[in-house]
């Protein structure tokens, strides 16, 4: 049998080439053959040659007269010598003929031996015939049927041959089967889906053919996919849903449970998988929602020296202003369980504005001459409790000796003197005393002295 590499057909889904001749042999099982009637052909008859009758002898001959003294000897001799002749003759011609008819009859004994009555039957048609072939072998080669390492002959070839003998011949097919998810190449004898899947031992009560079990297998083979019956089990909404399936995909499985998905349900497993027999899928119910959060973004804190300042001394020349980033989150609930919120996207809704700080770092005076004999600790008590950044109610007043914002510029201060250290307040209130005394604080300026 010439072998031909088989290519399954594309409505499979199976475009790649297989090494049809590593694949298996599956051994043969049923005959799904059709008889065609007795195709006899007789031997050729045979003739043979008439052998000729044996001459019948006559009787003695008489004796011949007594010749004259003379010649008596010389006639005697002549007269054995022509009886001889003429008794020799008839058996000089009778041996080549009697050889002939010993030859031919035994000829014809052996023709009649090495002529066989058998019956071949290839894939299914037989034939009877009269062979002179020794063994299963010659037969074969004689009726021109060729076998394959797929092909099985029963007998086997090499197997001699004997009158009355039947030789079956199976030719190999390849058979692409995707049992069950998978796939595999083997070779069957059987003519038949059917016959191929009892080979295989494939139980097909309930199972899925992709072509129907009466289809026959021809010689260049067929692309084959089963799925059997299973049982698979689907948890759904608190229930258990017990089916016998042979669906291609856990998600028809669910379907034949009568459990449908809604929006973002899903599976346990994936599904496009295929369903496994005892398989148990549990549906998961999924709710989602959105939601927005807005979260501050820090601002940075950028301080530069300024020699106009004293040492000690801050000044916010810029108040700083956070950002605003905006995180978009998806909220699921899985079978009634809130999961951790996922983020989906991020914005930054305003970049933030950095605190620009002035920081002094002109000296310092250490004091105003003929003002280190108070008692400013006390005046500071009593104007804001001991507190350089106190501010009266009404927003007018600041700092350790409660001054103005004129009073306080014009002192030498710069910004607010709730701002400035308690080192530069003190510094500004000896200034002031000196120049209005104790009066510059109407109720607290007695405590100077005190």
């Amino acid at each position: 049998m010439s072998t031909t590499q088989f290519e399954p057909s594309a409505a499979y889904g199976y475009a790649a080439p297989y090494d049809v001749h590593s694949a298996p042999t599956l051994p043969y099982g049923d005959t799904y053959g059709v008889s065609y009637g007795d195709t006899y052909r007789p031997a050729p008859p045979v003739h043979e040659p008439t052998v000729p009758a044996l001459p019948r002898q006559g009787p003695a001959s008489q004796a011949p007269p007594v010749s004259a003294p003379g010649d008596g000897r010389a006639a005697g001799r002549r007269r054995r010598t022509r009886g001889a002749g003429r008794g020799d003759a008839p058996l000089r011609r009778l041996l080549p003929r009697a050889l002939v008819v010993a030859f031919l009859a035994g000829g014809t004994t052996a023709f009649v031996v090495k002529d066989k009555a058998v019956e071949l039957t290839v894939d299914g048609t037989p034939r009877t015939l009269h062979t002179f072939a020794d063994d299963v072998t010659e037969l074969l080669a004689e009726e021109g049927v060729q076998v394959g390492a797929h092909d099985v002959v029963a007998p086997a070839p090499g197997t001699p041959l004997t009158t009355g003998e039947d030789i079956t011949v199976h030719y190999g097919r390849p058979l692409l089967l995707t049992l069950d998810g998978h796939r595999r190449q083997v070779w069957t004898t059987a003519e038949t889906v059917e016959g191929a899947l009892r080979q295989l031992g494939v139980r097909t009560q309930g199972a899925h053919l992709s072509t129907e079990g009466s289809r026959r297998i021809g010689r260049e083979g067929l692309a084959l996919v089963v799925r059997t019956e299973r049982v698979v089990t689907v948890m759904a909404d608190g229930r258990a849903r017990t089916v016998r399936t042979n669906a291609a995909t856990v998600g028809e499985a669910v379907e034949e449970a009568g459990v449908t998905l809604h929006g973002e349900d899903t599976t346990s497993v994936p599904a496009t998988g295929f369903p496994r027999d005892g398989q148990t899928v549990t549906v998961l119910r999924i709710t989602g929602s959105q939601e927005v959060r807005e979260d501050p973004i820090p601002f940075d804190v950028r301080r530069t020296e300024d020699a106009s300042l004293y040492r000690g001394t801050e000044e916010v020349q810029q108040a700083g202003r956070p950002g605003l980033r905006r995180t978009t989150y998806a909220l699921r609930t899985v079978n009634g369980v809130r999961q951790k919120p996922r983020r989906l996207r991020s914005e930054v809704v305003r970049e933030p504005s950095p605190r620009l700080v002035r920081v002094g770092t002109r000296p310092r005076p250490v004091s105003v001459q003929g003002t280190d004999h108070l008692n400013w600790q006390a005046l500071a008590a009593c104007e804001s409790g001991g507190r350089p950044d106190a501010v009266d109610p009404s927003g007018t007043y600041g700092g350790l000796y409660q001054f103005d914002t004129a009073t306080w510029h014009a002192l030498g201060g710069e910004g607010r003197p709730q701002d400035a250290s308690a080192a530069e307040q003190t510094y500004r209130a000896q200034k002031l005393y000196v120049r209005g005394g104790a009066d510059a604080w109407p109720h607290c300026g007695a405590r100077l002295r005190g």
